[in-house]
């Protein structure tokens, strides 16, 4: 499946920039995560605040996308789909498990978990992997189809009167309705057991990855004809969200222009839902993201180098920093608003009330915590970057 054109140089180009992309996800989800421990809103009127939230908006598509693209090229290396299957059913239940449980007691630092248990980012990546561990076993060009189709078809939803999604809520399919398409529902497992909180649903994700596993293809092409596909691609979806967004016809449940939501049209313009991701939204991240990847693999600096790390090692990473970020917040408060800080071991991140009054921080504050944060975390992510080269790999190195 490589074309002859090829060899391991510019297979290695290519690899580094999915890395530094995967990096540069790294370092927003950290900014993001530290706004929410900050008690900064998502977004609003003020354009700081508002792109502060804006621009993490590119973490989750790009990582569910390039996670698809990474099992392609896996895919091709092992050679063997039952084999590749295999390794995505146990990683996607090994996911889920990691956000029901590590992930679950990093945001909240506490153990009502029978009030509280979240469907966050892990959880539809878990989901997503298992969907895939199916879908491989079709033709390349159906897995992308389907991926697509899911991307782009599922805001026809948007035209369902409300009474239908009413009796949907209230069938005996409420259930696995919420986990599929009902983001900010709950419901309480075998009918009186622990709370589960949708964030994150399984359409449209499980499409993303599927698109990004039939992207893998153009990451196997020659240099110049790699590179005209992903800016063709890539521009073309952001240029296909400018005139949706602009139409205000199709794509994201809202139009844009309301006064009714205070902010200024180039601020509306960009508001475009994310839970769950409306075709828009991920025209509007996916299109830079595709159209960065030729533009990166002749990148070499020291920035780069240090966004490689994270990129290599990024589950380890998101382990690793949710709680070093709960831990910071925790010992700022105790300096800063003392009386402020049980609010910190409340059910982060949707279950929790407004932050008490003169805790929120300023944002020079938390991009400062931001970067102390990315740095702390770069030294061991460089270890363990360093340990999986070096092999030999035992299940934690295969699947973390």
């Amino acid at each position: 499946m490589t074309s002859s054109a090829d060899n391991p140089a510019h297979l290695r180009s290519r690899l580094v920039s999915l890395d530094i992309i995967r990096g540069v996800v790294m370092v927003l989800m950290a900014l993001d995560h530290v706004r929410v421990f900050a008690g900064v809103p998502a977004g609003g009127p003020d354009p700081a605040v508002f792109f502060t939230r804006w621009v993490t908006n590119f973490c989750a598509p790009a990582f569910v996308f390039l996670a698809g693209t990474g099992a392609f090229l896996h895919a091709v290396a092992v050679n063997d789909r039952r084999a590749m299957s295999r390794y995505l059913l146990v990683r996607g239940v090994l996911l889920i498990v990691l956000e029901m449980t590590i992930s679950r007691l990093s945001w909240t630092f506490n153990f009502d978990f029978y009030n509280y248990t979240e469907a966050n980012v892990l959880w539809v990546i878990g989901w997503s992997m298992i969907g895939m561990a199916a879908l491989i076993h079709l033709p390349l060009r159906w897995i992308t189809v389907f991926g697509l189709a899911m991307m782009a078809g599922h805001n026809l939803l948007d035209g369902m009167p409300q009474s239908a999604f009413d009796a949907i809520q209230h069938s005996s399919f409420s259930g696995f309705w919420q986990v599929l398409y009902a983001p900010f529902s709950e419901f309480r497992f075998f009918g009186n057991g622990p709370m589960l909180v949708v964030l994150y649903t399984i359409v449209p994700w499980v499409g993303v990855m599927a698109a990004g596993y039939g992207f893998g293809v153009v990451l196997q092409f020659d240099e110049v004809r790699r590179r005209a596909w992903c800016l063709c691609l890539g521009l073309g979806a952001t240029v296909l969200f400018v005139v949706l967004r602009a139409l205000n016809t199709y794509g994201n449940p809202w139009p844009w222009g309301s006064s009714d939501n205070g902010l200024s049209p180039l601020l509306s313009f960009l508001a475009v839902n994310k839970y769950p991701a409306s075709l828009q939204f991920l025209l509007m991240t996916l299109g830079p993201t595709i159209a960065a990847i030729p533009l990166l693999e002749r990148v070499h600096s020291y920035w780069a180098d240090w966004l490689t790390v994270f990129g290599r090692t990024p589950m380890y990473y998101y382990l690793l920093h949710l709680p070093l970020i709960h831990f910071v917040a925790v010992l700022i408060s105790l300096v800063r608003s003392p009386a402020a800080t049980p609010w910190l071991f409340l059910n982060h991140p949707l279950r929790i009330p407004p932050p008490p009054d003169g805790y929120m921080w300023s944002l020079p504050l938390l991009y400062a915590v931001t970067a102390l944060v990315v740095v702390m975390l770069y030294f061991p992510c460089r270890w363990y970057a360093a340990r999986k080269a070096r092999g030999p790999r035992n299940w934690f190195t295969t699947y973390i």
